[in-house]
């Protein structure tokens, strides 16, 4: 499918931003009904939307352009072409860190909180589990603009590009004299897509959020009166970062570190603090003795 829906002058509306708010507006949907189960005011959620839209695309996008990935991208890229970095009406969102985006609609969550006299740990338990739910339906951005996939595989769940918009072209295909548009196939080019197939990455990452998505809305569901009020973030800080830690040993151009993607280290990083913050905070806390701090969703 054509990654661009229409294209008006300059501007064009891509699938890949409609797929990232209308997946940021289906989280924040599930995350407004817990607040009202809470008994929390759940327009304030649905205010959190703008803001952690905005904090979290120029997060994101930040994490990108300063990045280093192996195709010569990022930072190496933007530092001879500036411009580029901010050209949201002709990039439709492409290029984000999901890192980056999630230090920033976290930074926008304190803040309105901070401004409203709100409890951000609270707010920020409705919001974290269903991240994952947002960023499984933005994994098929990836999908419609055929990007950030995986290496060559013969297996039964390849992932075949469609070479008619080709926006990222894979290492020994034909060359192409546009990327996006409307090439003038040859049949070699033909024969050499329809007999390769590559790792769906998108796909992969896009289940495992969904399966988390499950995982933790049931931990909640079963044990939220056993949980503290914060745990919901530190689950989250386990769940996404183990799935995304697999992923990334399928991305031949992923930005790294050492033996490993820049995105793994964060991952690592982040699980171990998940680990310790639900130690640390569950030393000497009882659901009994302190009823007030509990994660209880469910009391509407």
């Amino acid at each position: 499918m054509n990654p661009i829906i229409f294209k008006i002058g300059p501007f064009a509306l891509h699938w890949y931003g409609v797929l990232i708010v209308g997946g940021a507006v289906l989280a924040t949907w599930v995350a407004s009904r817990y607040a009202r189960r809470a008994g929390e005011n759940p327009d304030h959620v649905w205010n959190l939307l703008a803001w952690g839209l905005v904090a979290g695309i120029v997060g994101a996008r930040l994490y990108h352009v300063f990045s280093s990935p192996a195709d010569g991208g990022g930072w190496a890229y933007y530092r001879v072409h500036p411009l580029d970095a901010i050209n949201f009406w002709n990039g439709g969102f492409r290029g984000l860190g999901i890192y980056g985006g999630l230090v920033g609609g976290g930074l926008a969550v304190a803040i309105y909180c901070w401004r409203n006299r709100l409890n951000p740990i609270r707010y920020l338990d409705f919001l974290a589990p269903n991240v994952l739910l947002a960023q499984a339906v933005g994994r098929l951005g990836n999908f419609v603009n055929q990007e950030l996939y995986g290496p060559p595989t013969s297996a039964a769940w390849a992932f075949h590009i469609n070479p008619t918009y080709p926006c990222q072209v894979p290492v020994g295909a034909p060359a192409y004299p546009q990327l996006c548009g409307l090439p003038n196939l040859t049949q070699q080019t033909l024969t050499w897509y329809a007999s390769h197939g590559f790792h769906p990455t998108f796909f992969y990452e896009a289940g495992w959020n969904l399966l988390m998505f499950g995982v933790l809305a049931l931990i909640i569901w079963r044990f939220g009166h056993r949980l503290r009020q914060g745990d919901a973030v530190w689950l989250y800080l386990i769940a996404y970062p183990l799935g995304r830690f697999w992923v990334e040993m399928f991305r031949p151009d992923a930005w790294t570190l050492g033996q490993l993607a820049t995105a793994q280290w964060i991952a690592i990083g982040c699980i171990v603090v998940g680990i310790l913050g639900l130690i640390v905070r569950h030393i000497g806390w009882s659901a009994r003795q302190s009823p007030q701090e509990v994660l209880v969703y469910n009391q509407g």
